[in-house]
């Protein structure tokens, strides 16, 4: 459900960053407007992106062998990793470089055809307005009743998140170029396409810099989230089981999940009784946090309630 959705998301976002970044080319290359230029590659960076998370979707689903015995799931996360990167090269660098070089020679180069930029960029928001409510669609079943910034930082779906802030931020950028080239129109004044070019740079750092965070955290294992905590320890402690005596959890990948833990039992349950409760144990753990697929439990005495109480010493 969750890969689906995002390889929709993923498919209508690259379908409009090709079209975009051939648009905003072509509008360089008629009006020579450096924002134009910074969103070009912006969004042949946002194209290419697309490319690497399908790539990442398509190698994670190889069958678990001997040398990944938990499997591949984890091809998401570094394809995730590689665009935050990507971004952060192509997309930030490049635009803060070539807004600087834009205000430090301004005036050498003026802006032609202007009212084809902004046609092009009027066009280029629709198409990423189209994407970016796409993203939207396939991430609020995942979302609840979180916030969206609390969805980016607690999903464990790397590919929605990334989508979610490329596509917004794509939206801003094209606002922002908008701003220079309209500003540049009205005082006549170029420099306000390399200063529109700039602030696209630094909020694609800013993106970039979020999503290294996020995908380095991913890549490296994330356990449960708090509420998937809860849900496992509940599911654990019934039907035979006394306590948890500890829990660890691991996301294997995007929808599997590792619990291992060790469980309480009754000091007089024989092995039958013990293979039934764990039995049970895991199902009940299935049940209420789908995504925990790969469990281990432990079995043993709740050592802490057993021990005897010491006497209190005489005074």
């Amino acid at each position: 459900m969750s890969a689906e959705g995002s390889k929709k998301a993923i498919v209508a976002a690259l379908c409009a960053n090709g079209g975009i970044a051939i648009a905003k080319f072509v509008g360089f290359a008629i009006t020579g407007s450096s924002s134009m230029l910074a969103e070009g590659v912006h969004s042949v960076a946002d194209t290419a992106n697309q490319g690497l998370l399908l790539i990442g979707q398509q190698r994670a689903g190889r069958r678990a062998d001997r040398l990944h015995p938990f499997g591949y799931g984890r091809d998401r996360y570094f394809y995730s990793f590689v665009v935050a990167l990507v971004i952060f090269a192509l997309g930030s660098l490049f635009a803060l470089y070539e807004g600087v070089e834009k205000m430090i020679h301004a005036h050498d180069h003026g802006l032609e055809s202007p009212l084809v930029a902004v046609v092009i960029l009027l066009v280029a928001i629709c198409l990423e307005g189209y994407s970016f409510s796409t993203a939207v669609r396939e991430s609020r079943p995942l979302k609840g009743p979180a916030s969206w910034w609390r969805f980016i930082r607690n999903s464990r779906n790397p590919e929605l998140p990334v989508v979610l802030l490329e596509d917004s931020g794509a939206l801003i950028g094209l606002v922002l170029a908008l701003g220079g080239v309209g500003l540049t129109m009205a005082t006549g004044d170029p420099i306000w396409d390399g200063i529109g070019t700039v602030c696209i740079g630094v909020l694609l750092g800013i993106i970039a810099i979020v999503l290294i965070v996020e995908m380095k955290s991913l890549l490296i294992g994330e356990g449960a989230t708090e509420s998937e905590q809860a849900a496992i320890m509940t599911a654990l402690t019934a039907d035979g089981v006394e306590r948890v005596i500890h829990i660890k959890t691991q996301y294997l990948g995007p929808e599997e999940m590792l619990v291992a833990a060790k469980i309480a039992m009754p000091a007089h349950a024989d092995l039958a009784t013990v293979a039934r409760t764990i039995d049970s144990a895991e199902s009940r753990v299935r049940a209420a946090v789908p995504q925990a697929r790969v469990i281990y439990l432990e079995p043993d005495l709740d050592r802490a309630a057993a021990a005897p109480v010491s006497a209190p010493k005489a005074p």
